[in-house]
């Protein structure tokens, strides 16, 4: 009967370490980039459960539209480029940016004033990835825009605005750090600031 018992603890032991295993490694792997066959990125299905770097309000590229409600930016980043930017002040390859916006309403509920703003409806899903292979300007940045679709996206092509807003106005690589307020003192810290940002900033 021993030799029989331990032909059996062995394989489910064998089990509960793989699952272990598997299981630590998930949220490294579920946070880093996830493109399909044909290189076009894949939405994190679980980014709302991202580092929350902050929310903007009525901050477009373009100008502002005078006739409805400015809108909300929420940005998300994957938790192990966050950990590496608190540590080092600086994003590792693979970090991945969620940009989420929404509608803002002025009245609603106990709201019904015109000064209070809240968010509402999802009207757009983009993402920035550090990936030095897929960048299509050599700024080690590639930019999707999934807008309200699931679906993979293919990388924004170089002519696209995103590339020069970032890479011109941008305090820390291509990311606007200057919005992010947790991060901008680690920027200052580190000394990773781009030299036009110190002078604005400091």
């Amino acid at each position: 009967m021993q030799p029989r018992r331990w032909a059996v603890l062995i394989p489910v032991a064998a089990l509960v370490t793989g699952a272990l295993a598997l299981h630590s490694q998930s949220p490294a792997r579920a946070a880093a980039p996830q493109f399909d066959s044909r290189g076009r990125l894949m939405l994190p299905k679980d980014y709302r459960e991202w580092i929350f770097l902050s929310s903007g309000l009525g901050m477009t590229y373009g100008a502002p539209e005078t006739n409805r409600q400015p809108n909300f930016d929420d940005v998300f980043v994957s938790p192990p480029a966050y950990r590496e930017f608190v540590n080092a002040g600086h994003w590792p390859e693979h970090t991945v940016f969620i940009l989420e916006q929404r509608r803002s309403s002025a009245r609603g509920s106990v709201n019904g004033g015109s000064v209070g703003h809240y968010q509402s409806d999802l009207i757009g899903l983009s993402a920035a990835v550090k990936d030095s292979r897929r960048s299509p300007d050599g700024s080690g940045w590639a930019y999707f825009g999934f807008g309200l679709k699931t679906d993979p996206a293919p990388a924004l092509p170089k002519t696209a605005a995103c590339y020069s807003c970032h890479g011109q106005n941008a305090a820390v690589e291509n990311t606007f750090v200057q919005f992010y307020p947790t991060l901008l003192p680690v920027a200052r810290a580190k000394g990773t600031l781009k030299p036009n940002f110190r002078k604005v900033i400091e």
